[in-house]
């Protein structure tokens, strides 16, 4: 076995892997702990772990380099070069001032490694970005609803209380108040004092947003996911060796084929 091949067994062992993801928790725990009050000895020592942290992370991105079979493809790899730059941008020095909270803004970005490391969650992350293409055309058919109900409400209320129907801007405010259920009764009591009918604006407002297309934002999410899924499937299964399940159908229609041959070969004897 070479060296590459030893190593490549290191990097890819599931006990190497949680290790990692220990680290990366411990590391958002101390960023935590930053947050308080502590005496000078325990900054310290947080200090001492916060840099070994930084040590370890630089030694698993150099150890995965070291592993991969060719060096010029390791930063080809999306999450590869996100896991370095991440780990890069956290040996800024810190210094005094505002380059202290600078270092510790960036040294928040390494809990997002959990993401890389974890298959789970970068197909749940893949999901969303492939998505977004889609969720791009709805969000704007929802922005072109919320327009819509935004110069209504303005126009019909804006006598009733400047604050929440002002102008179209606040109006859009009140609008996603309204979705979001946040005492949006209150606001529609208020309306309907003086127009006993207002509840029509609002409970048609709310069954286009809230249930009709955020329903289909969801949909599309779960419908992507649902393919990353079967293609990480596909995926681990072509690297196992593992033939891909026939589809039924298809396996139908071939043995329906099947029987007609052997039915003309039957009828011709």
């Amino acid at each position: 076995m070479t060296l590459t091949d030893r190593l490549q067994a290191i990097a890819n062992n599931r006990v190497f892997e949680w290790t990692a993801v220990s680290v990366i928790i411990a590391s958002a725990l101390l960023l935590g702990a930053k947050t308080f009050e502590l005496q000078s000895s325990t900054q310290t020592l947080i200090e001492i772990f916060d840099w070994g942290i930084t040590v370890f992370f630089v030694c698993e991105i150099g150890l995965r380099f070291a592993a991969a079979p060719d060096k010029r493809k390791f930063f080809s790899n999306g999450w590869n070069l996100f896991d370095t730059v991440i780990v890069a941008v956290s040996l800024i020095p810190g210094g005094e001032g505002d380059q202290v909270l600078v270092a510790r803004l960036i040294r928040v970005f390494r809990v997002l490694r959990m993401v890389s490391i974890i298959p789970e969650l970068r197909v749940l992350l893949n999901s969303l970005i492939k998505a977004l293409p889609q969720l791009a055309y709805v969000l704007l058919l929802m922005f072109i609803i919320f327009y819509i109900y935004a110069a209504i409400g303005s126009t019909l209320f804006e006598h009733i209380n400047p604050v929440l129907w002002g102008d179209i801007a606040v109006a859009l405010l009140t609008l996603f108040r309204v979705m979001t259920f946040e005492d949006w009764t209150d606001v529609m009591y208020e309306t309907q004092a003086v127009y006993p009918l207002s509840w029509i604006f609002y409970l048609s407002f709310i069954f286009f947003t809230a249930f009709a297309f955020l329903n289909m934002v969801i949909g599309i999410v779960v419908n992507v996911l649902d393919q990353e899924q079967s293609r990480a499937k596909a995926e681990a299964d072509r690297l196992a060796g593992i033939e891909p399940d026939i589809d039924n159908r298809a396996l139908m229609e071939e043995i329906k084929t099947l029987r007609a041959e052997v039915a003309k070969l039957h009828a011709k004897q």
